[in-house]
């Protein structure tokens, strides 16, 4: 029996099982955010300064779990990352799988942590699993959640049964599907949940337990030249009494819209003729703001209402949330997609 050093200085005994193999390889890819941030001299707050191999060795408990190598891809907030960042990770995660390494973990900022792996889901065809992780505390916390995080991170990627599942995202010893995932609190340890569907499994004493195995999705081709992302997509929120002034002047700004629409996708009549006319010049996709369950298509009849828009030719977003949803067509459109396909991938999430 091998032992290996656990925080405190506390001795505890590594037990091997059928999904531990501490030969199996993975690579840590970092790309800033709180888990890697600290307190400066020069800033009232945190940044982020800690490289990946300093993330890596601030957790004990990865003795004996692989052998993890780590690199810097980025040192950004998650706020400040943009989606040709994400292309690049996934042309870098590609040729990861191509070496050979048996899992691969991304550590990043928490505020576009869910967009992230979601995009990076929709892109990334290797077989290696692909597992993000962050914290909502920074490192120099007495708290701090970043290490254990990190580890059921690399314990979640090296697991065999991980394969094929996606892109996963482990925090709090759950693993998520990046599809379903949000963050759902602004501080709290526990902020990130499944609401629709629950977590698709957990860690369990570095046992990576998972409940409910998922089929792939469909592949987005990634933009050519694989290092830019030109396609404009905005989101525009319908709120009370709102008049629908920002849909004005849309039109060859943007290459795609998601409205983010009341309830199970409703918007005041006042917005009707504005969406009609922009969806006869790009795609507009029609979201719950709300988040958490499906779009209507025929409930209601209404102005404005779901069937409604619908049938104005806009395109439903089934079970995606509005931001999900914009990466979605923003990735289609950068591909040159044509509407009729786009509709079609849209409906994979219904």
């Amino acid at each position: 029996m091998t032992t290996v050093h656990a925080p405190r200085g506390i001795e505890r005994p590594f037990v091997p099982s059928a999904d531990r193999d501490p030969n199996r390889s993975a690579l840590v890819l970092a790309l800033g955010g709180t888990i890697a941030m600290t307190p400066t001299a020069s800033a009232s707050g945190a940044t982020p300064t800690l490289t990946g191999s300093d993330l890596v060795a601030s957790v004990p408990g990865l003795r004996g779990t692989a052998v993890v190598t780590a690199e810097d891809f980025r040192r950004l907030p998650g706020a400040s990352l943009t989606t040709n960042d994400i292309v690049d990770l996934v042309v870098r995660l590609e040729q990861a799988d191509r070496e050979g390494v048996d899992g691969i973990v991304v550590t990043q900022g928490t505020d576009t942590l869910e967009e992230a792996a979601f995009l990076t889901d929709l892109y990334y065809r290797g077989g290696a699993p692909v597992v993000f992780t962050g914290a909502m505390r920074v490192a120099a916390s007495a708290s701090a959640d970043g290490p254990a995080n990190l580890l059921a991170a690399v314990q979640t990627a090296t697991c065999v049964a991980a394969r094929e599942q996606g892109v996963l995202v482990v925090l709090g010893d759950q693993i998520h599907a990046a599809r379903h995932v949000r963050k759902m609190h602004t501080t709290s340890p526990a902020a990130f949940g499944s609401p629709a569907t629950g977590p698709i499994g957990s860690v369990v004493e570095g046992t990576v337990r998972l409940q409910h195995p998922l089929k792939r999705t469909g592949f987005v081709p990634l933009p050519p030249g694989a290092q830019s992302h030109p396609c404009e997509v905005e989101v525009v929120t319908t709120s009370l009494g709102s008049s629908g002034i920002l849909l004005e002047g849309l039109e060859g700004k943007v290459s795609g819209l998601v409205v983010a629409a009341f309830g199970a996708g409703h918007v005041s009549r006042t917005w009707v003729s504005r969406l009609q006319a922009l969806a006869a010049t790009m795609p507009v996709v029609l979201a719950s703001r709300i988040g958490t369950g499906p779009l209507l298509t025929s409930t209601y009849a209404f102005p404005g209402s779901e069937s409604d828009l619908l049938a104005r030719g806009l395109v439903a977003a089934g079970t995606l949330d509005p931001y999900k949803a914009r990466l979605l067509l923003a990735a289609h459109l950068a591909a040159g997609t044509p509407p009729p396909e786009i509709a079609k991938a849209f409906l994979e999430y219904s």
